[in-house]
This record gives structure tokens, C-alpha cells and sequence, in this order.
């Protein structure tokens, strides 16, 4: 069985998040979409709000899993016996910054990295462009999935 993590904070879930993710659904027997917890960050969701957003995203699949978890990724994967993590790239940036990580995760344990680039039309999308877009009042409709903006309206 080939099990796949897609690691992130998801501080919200972006559709580029979700084209990887989707992208990556016919590749992989199950994909576990693991929120990391990172307790020196200011979330603007909390934890339970964005493990809301990506499960709702991803409820007609039933090979998509979402989790939570404290430190290394790689140890995320060794508990849960998964050979590969997933990453998705935006731009030349993106991959140095992974490349780097993807080489440090196979020092530690026996873990690909399987890299997809994401789609034009979402690849100038990032969670940190959406918090600042909704802190400023603006309309995020166009950058993440219904899950998110049908939460964001019902508050």
C-alpha cells in the first residue's frame, strides 16, 4: 500500500493546496493531510477549524485522511508507516527551500519526496497572502475551497 503525508499548517487550506492534493489522489492507496502544530506560531484559525476546512474539502474521498501532529514530519511517517511525503511547488524559491528539507527528511529516515508543481492559475497563491487578504476585509473566495469561505461568511 503506498501511503503518502502532505505536511502543512494550513492556516487556511488554499486551492493550491487542495490542486496538489487532488493531483496527488490517483498516485497514492491514502493520503494523510497531517496539520503540524507549532506552538511558537499565532494561527489566525485554530486547529480545529482548519482540520474542519480540509475535511470538508476532502469528504467525498474516502483514501484522504487529515491528522494532527507535534514534531518531525519524518517521525509523523515512521508511526504511521508512510514512504512518501508530498510537497508542491510554486516557484524556483519553493524548491530550494524543499529540496533542502527533502534531503535532510532521507538523512533521517527512508522517506521520498514527491514534488508537484502546482497549477498556473493557483500557483501565486499562499496561506499567508489569504490571512492578509482577510485581515484586511477582502473577498479570499477566489483563492480557497467553499469550506473555507462558507466558515469564514457564517461567523
Amino acid at each position: 500500500m503506498k501511503k503518502a503525508v502532505f505536511p502543512g499548517s494550513f492556516d487556511p487550506i488554499t486551492l493550491g493546496h487542495k490542486d496538489v492534493i487532488s493531483r496527488a489522489i490517483p498516485l497514492f492507496d491514502e493520503i494523510i493531510i497531517a496539520i503540524g502544530i507549532n506552538s511558537d506560531k499565532n494561527y489566525m484559525f485554530s486547529l480545529e477549524q482548519r482540520k474542519k476546512f480540509i475535511e470538508e474539502c476532502f469528504q467525498e474521498y474516502d483514501n484522504v485522511k487529515v491528522a494532527t501532529y507535534q514534531g518531525l514530519t519524518v517521525d509523523f511517517c515512521k508511526t504511521h508507516a508512510i514512504d512518501y511525503i508530498i510537497r508542491g511547488l510554486r516557484n524556483p524559491a519553493d524548491f530550494e527551500f524543499e529540496k533542502a528539507i527533502a534531503l535532510t527528511n532521507r538523512e533521517l529516515a527512508p522517506i521520498e519526496t514527491v514534488f508537484l508543481l502546482t497549477a498556473a492559475n493557483t500557483s501565486y497563491i499562499s496561506s499567508s497572502i489569504v490571512r492578509d487578504v482577510l485581515q484586511n476585509g477582502g473577498d479570499v473566495s477566489g483563492l480557497v475551497p467553499s469550506s473555507v469561505v462558507s466558515k469564514i461568511e457564517g461567523k
